[in-house]
């Protein structure tokens, strides 16, 4: 008989949907970063702080706790990780305050494209003829958006869109770095260490910069433990998530973020898109999916935003 209680395919299908349910909600918690991000009431530095600091505590119970591999201790690969991730989230942060939502988290979702030609340049791993059509997609998408942009709606539209564009460059260093750290290590123990280097980091840039680092009412504090929510449970889920299913699958189911952001952002701030944002954006998102698509023979490749 097949199909089954104990259909061994049946099994693997329901595990397949549980795993691509988790990563949905996921990825749409992650769409909240931006929002929060705003809503701290401290400065861009700061928020990415505050993020790491909330979230550290459920993550150390979560490693202490079985959730892991226990907290064991860093190597230098999670030490890259959490340079690469407090970059990550420093230039985010400020073209968040900069730019539009949909900007800021459209074009640091160019990660899969800044991966495939870092293998290619690098490693020496020529791509496909496809990715050349899909990196001058996102590349031209990412210029309309940037020129499209309405001032009115950010205070500093092209600085912000060029931090946000650097994104794309830190978070794939951040992969890289995780990839090979997860060679010895859990997901979960590698968050930890990356958010617990990551943190001073964080503040010595808000330091640096100074900016605000408290916030001044109880929502301010509410978003700012709202941000280490996501942190665990948004990149906890996508991580958990990449374990169980194809690559490819995750890099474009990713792409929900700056829909869920852009949605959030409208009727929060009630930002809105320019005809040119608009198909810049889905240029964009079009480019990504080519060149994941592209690359399909080469796993690890993916992800996006943080």
């Amino acid at each position: 008989m097949t199909g089954g209680v104990d259909d061994p395919r049946a099994k693997a299908a329901s595990r397949g949907l549980w795993a691509l349910a988790v990563l949905v909600f996921s990825v749409c918690v992650l769409g909240l970063a931006p929002i929060l991000v705003r809503l701290t009431e401290t400065g861009p530095a700061a928020a990415g702080f505050w993020r790491f600091a909330f979230a550290l505590p459920l993550l150390s119970i979560l490693c202490l706790r079985g959730g892991g591999d226990g907290m064991g201790v860093p190597d230098r690969w999670m030490a890259l990780a959490g340079v690469f991730l407090a970059l990550d989230l420093a230039f985010w942060h400020y073209g968040i305050a900069m730019t539009s939502v949909v900007n800021a988290t459209v074009l640091c979702n160019l990660t899969p494209v800044v991966v495939t030609l870092f293998t290619w340049v690098v490693l020496k791993d020529r791509p496909p003829k496809l990715f050349l059509l899909a990196l001058a997609l996102a590349l031209g998408g990412a210029f309309g958006m940037a020129a499209g942009s309405d001032p009115a709606q950010a205070s500093q539209p092209v600085l912000g869109d060029l931090f946000s564009l650097s994104v794309a460059v830190w978070y794939a260093g951040y992969f890289l770095a995780v990839k090979a750290a997860r060679r010895v290590a859990g997901a979960l123990r590698i968050t930890l260490w990356a958010s617990m280097i990551g943190a001073p980091l964080m503040l010595l840039a808000a330091l640096l910069m100074r900016e605000p680092l408290l916030p001044e009412t109880t929502k301010g504090w509410a978003a700012c433990g709202g941000l280490g929510f996501v942190h665990v449970v948004g990149q906890g889920g996508v991580a958990w998530a990449l374990g169980r299913l194809p690559t490819s699958t995750i890099a474009v189911t990713v792409l929900i973020q700056p829909i869920v952001a852009g949605a959030l952002g409208w009727f929060v701030f009630g930002e809105s898109l320019t005809a040119l944002q608009a198909v810049g954006a889905l240029t964009v998102l079009i480019g990504v999916c080519l060149a994941q698509k592209s690359n399909l023979r080469a796993p690890g490749v993916a992800l996006g935003s943080s």
